[in-house]
């Protein structure tokens, strides 16, 4: 097993996909110089979201949500593709050529990798303190307690 969570294909593109637009076109700002052939332009579409009651009830339609999705392919022939939720083009194309340099050198991406990550952890845990500083513990006294 990895020693890094991220060191494999689908989690690394999970990362990149989850990352604020803002962490992505920072960590990425130096990407715009690879050589590479759009495949299927960024494009908008919608999904359907299932679910179910109790994770163990019948799965039924919850909504859609927006996605966008990108393929290309770099002079190397390497194919990159992403999809991201929202209607971010830039974001859907940077991802995707995230997904074609980590196919090529994992290496190189790890550091992008990690930061992501670090923000995700960091956002999840002003989440969670927010969070638990709203918490009110109920509790019954009886009678006769002192």
């Amino acid at each position: 097993m990895d020693a890094m969570p991220h060191a494999n294909r689908a989690n690394a593109m999970r990362l990149v996909a989850l990352a604020p637009w803002p962490i992505v076109k920072d960590l990425t700002r130096n990407f715009d110089g690879n050589d590479f052939h759009i495949m299927r332009a960024p494009e908008v579409g919608l999904v359907m979201l299932r679910g179910r009651m109790g994770a163990t009830g019948n799965a039924f339609n919850v909504g859609e949500a927006t996605v966008t999705r990108c393929s290309l392919r770099l002079a190397s022939g390497t194919e990159g593709h992403a999809y991201v939720m929202g209607r971010n083009l830039e974001h859907a194309k940077r991802a995707a050529l995230c997904d074609a340099l980590y196919q090529e050198n994992a290496a190189t991406m790890l550091p992008i990798l990690s930061a992501i990550e670090t923000h995700l952890q960091a956002q999840q845990q002003e989440t969670a303190s927010k969070a638990a500083a709203t918490k009110v513990d109920f509790f019954s006294m009886v009678r006769g307690d002192v």
